[in-house]
């Protein structure tokens, strides 16, 4: 039985990948490659020759079988199109599977464009979230964001070029003028960190956005945390509509800009 290794890869710059993801790369039996294009150039870069299949969001459920079959046989690499697989790119579902088959899953630390973006967006980074792309539909993003719109910590978020101007607009529609850092094409020649208010990155990013972005958005302020009073009201209207006491802690919770325990905290008050 062999071992699944989640192998971060360079984000931007090739001579960020670790001496031991190059040992891992070349020592495993097969790489499962989100991109086998990227995979190819990664591989040539270093003289690796190891063989690849492709995994990616479209095909992973029907290549998970022939995946953890060869994971039967030998040690597997799982690498995404860039940084760290599993985060916003596929990987899940074959990590889960090999666990629940009682495979051994190896992670290995590396680059990931989250983390890289929030040390140097000059927010603050003792507490953060990790939300990921948004939806490509208006009211599922909006509504997304009023789901976070209450969160104390500083939020982080992934965005196409594309779609970067319309994300800024519903963040300032939702979210009101909060302090943003945007960083697109980390670690690559066009690399750029850009810090102001959201209203000043829809002047700089929404008319034409090149590389994919990385939206590093200040928490909510400290007056929009609610009153006990308001959260216990609201809490109550939750219940009478038929919702759970931790579906209720939980919604309210995101609106609330509290902890959910201690949302839930208040329903044995009552």
């Amino acid at each position: 039985m062999g071992t699944l290794y989640i192998v971060p890869t360079p984000i931007g710059n090739l001579e960020d990948i670790t001496l031991r993801a190059l040992q891992v790369l070349r020592e495993v039996s097969l790489i499962a490659a989100e991109d086998t294009r990227r995979a190819a150039i990664l591989l040539s870069h270093f003289d690796l020759h190891t063989p690849v299949t492709s995994y990616f969001e479209h095909n992973k459920l029907s290549k998970l079988d022939r995946i953890l079959e060869a994971l039967e046989q030998g040690d597997v690499a799982l690498i995404s199109e860039a940084g760290t697989p599993g985060l916003s790119d596929p990987g899940y579902e074959l990590i889960r599977a090999a666990i629940e088959r009682g495979q051994r899953v190896v992670p290995l630390p590396g680059a990931t464009a989250a983390i890289t973006a929030l040390v140097a967006s000059g927010l603050p980074t003792d507490s953060f979230v990790f939300v990921g792309f948004l939806s490509r539909k208006a009211g599922e993003r909006r509504r997304a964001l009023e789901e976070v719109k209450a969160e104390r910590r500083t939020l982080i978020f992934y965005e196409a070029p594309h779609r970067v101007g319309e994300t800024l607009e519903d963040m300032l529609a939702v979210f009101g003028n909060r302090s943003i850092c945007a960083a697109r094409e980390l670690s690559k020649v066009h690399e750029e960190i850009w810090r102001g208010s959201i209203t000043a990155a829809i002047e700089r990013f929404g008319a034409e956005a090149l590389g994919e972005f990385v939206l590093v958005v200040a928490g909510a302020p400290e007056e929009a945390r609610w009153a006990e009073a308001r959260v216990q009201a609201v809490l109550r209207e939750e219940l009478e509509h038929g919702a759970s006491s931790s579906e209720a802690a939980k919604r309210v919770a995101a609106l609330a800009g509290w902890n959910k325990r201690d949302v839930y905290a208040l329903l044995s008050k009552d």
